[in-house]
């Protein structure tokens, strides 16, 4: 069997530690030389790399490098003493002290490969201690029926979880339906969740079986659940404790057998606190709660991450100062935003790495989408509305009035004595053109001049090549 647990010991660390070989023999396989384990890496998966505080030359750029050669490898330094380095503090993911013995330390092992299996098993991409607990957590809970209450930041994979829970329950064999309890006004949710009788409102021509009936024997996930209002919370904690609910504009209860599994970015005992959700919901839905860290929480996951979807995309790869500012970046909008910005390098770059002026101007992007959106000014949600769209009428006002006249300018002269036939015909008034027409003339024009060059047209057009790559998508050009 191809041993998946790699130590790194010479002769140097054999004869300077007489007991290291009886210790460490049994734990996985020896290899002398640095340079054979770039090999080793290269060839085949590894799961733990041990490597002795009295190897020699072992800096951070070693380590760095094996951890480019097999991202998801726990690396961890074996030591004598619990004395540490600061010159390769952060670089190892832990310490293993050879003083704890041969039983201990392979407890030790035993348990860094089983987190490691349950990684896998659970489709986490990730080294880090707080994503192992959440495996180990999922790992608890999944053969169970209890609800579940996930808490973390947009874009770091609630859904993930939710679908790695369902899929290891007993109810894989049902449905898993999903909603977004944010995304919806409260009538069209509760209709969502609930159902509703033919006749119910105007437009419900049919009966209409909702998600709980759907999720029946199986899960539904609410995400964004602290965005429900408070009737809706009332409704969702009578199917919390029996099962039971009301279709909309129907007399007869009806029941599901669901599992809840619930998830929120927001911190809801503030929000318990302020009156804005039911503390008896919070209770029944968090029976067990698993919380999801930011990816700036667990730096040592970007690798991996990058790594994983960039194999996905079939992307070249980072040049070394690309990632050394890619590994530095907080990722504000986190797993799903490192996401994107793979795909969106594997559709720039098919055929090079990404380069750190790459990195550059997608940083630079965000940060100015990121001043572009609202900040708390202390009004009221519907004051703070009002303005929000005041400001958006203002802005797309002034982007119509530029639109216009630079379609204009490019518009053919025609003079003054010619005729309407003599023109070719009427032609169409700017006031038929929608803003997507305009933007795909403004699009093919800038991609003219610049001789199908996406990168000119992009500055011709004042935006970032990616958003540029985002609207030939939409507009379906070539």
């Amino acid at each position: 069997m191809i041993k998946k647990v790699i130590i790194l010991a010479n002769g140097i660390v054999l004869s300077q530690s007489s007991g290291f070989e009886a210790v460490f023999g049994q734990a996985g396989e020896f290899i002398d030389e640095v340079s054979q384990l770039y090999t080793v890496l290269k060839e085949r998966a590894v799961d733990l790399i041990l490597i002795p505080e009295i190897y020699p030359k072992i800096s951070r750029g070693v380590v760095r490098r094996l951890r480019m050669r097999n991202p998801m490898a726990d690396i961890w330094q074996i030591v004598w003493t619990d004395a540490v380095d600061e010159s390769l503090l952060g670089i190892y993911d832990g310490t293993i002290n050879i003083n704890d013995g041969p039983e201990q330390i392979n407890k030790k092992i035993e348990r860094i490969l089983h987190q490691k299996s349950l990684l896998k098993k659970y489709g986490i991409v990730g080294r880090s201690e707080k994503m192992k607990i959440v495996a180990e957590t999922i790992d608890r809970i999944a053969p169970t029926d209890i609800s579940v209450l996930i808490i973390g930041p947009s874009g770091s994979g609630k859904e993930l979880v939710s679908r790695a829970i369902h899929n290891y329950s007993s109810r894989s064999e049902g449905r898993f339906v999903a909603i977004n309890c944010g995304a919806l006004a409260e009538g069209v949710l509760e209709s969502e969740l609930f159902g509703h009788e033919k006749g119910a409102f105007t437009g419900s021509v049919a009966r209409r079986v909702g998600l709980f009936v759907q999720a029946d024997k199986g899960t539904i996930f609410l995400d964004e659940i602290g965005e429900t209002k408070p009737d809706m919370q009332v409704k969702l904690l009578r199917v919390l404790e029996d099962g039971y609910f009301y279709p909309v504009g129907g007399d007869q209860p009806a029941h599901s057998d669901a599992r809840v599994i619930a998830a929120t970015n927001r911190d809801l005992s503030e929000a318990i606190r302020d009156g804005l959700f039911r503390e008896d919901l919070y209770f029944r839905l968090g029976v067990v709660k698993i919380v999801l860290p930011s990816l700036y929480e667990r730096r040592q996951d970007i690798l991996p991450l990058l790594c994983h979807f960039a194999s996905s995309e079939n992307l070249k790869g980072f040049s070394d100062s690309a990632l050394d500012k890619l590994l530095r970046y907080d990722w504000p909008g986190n797993v799903r935003q490192l996401r994107n910005f793979v795909a969106s390098m594997a559709a720039l770059q098919p055929d090079g790495e990404v380069s750190a002026g790459d990195v550059e101007q997608y940083i630079s992007e965000q940060a100015i989408e990121q001043r572009n959106l609202p900040v708390v000014t202390g009004h009221t949600q519907e004051e703070a509305g009002h303005e929000l769209i005041y400001h958006a009428l203002l802005q797309l006002g002034n982007e119509v009035k530029m639109l216009r006249d630079l379609i204009l300018s490019n518009l053919p002269v025609r003079h003054e004595f010619e005729t309407e036939s003599e023109a070719g015909g009427a032609s169409p008034s700017f006031s038929d053109k929608t803003l997507k027409d305009i933007e795909k003339v403004m699009i093919e024009t800038a991609l003219q001049e610049s001789g199908g060059n996406r990168k000119k047209a992009a500055q011709k057009l004042g935006i970032g090549e990616r958003t540029l790559y985002r609207k030939l998508k939409e507009h379906n050009l070539s």
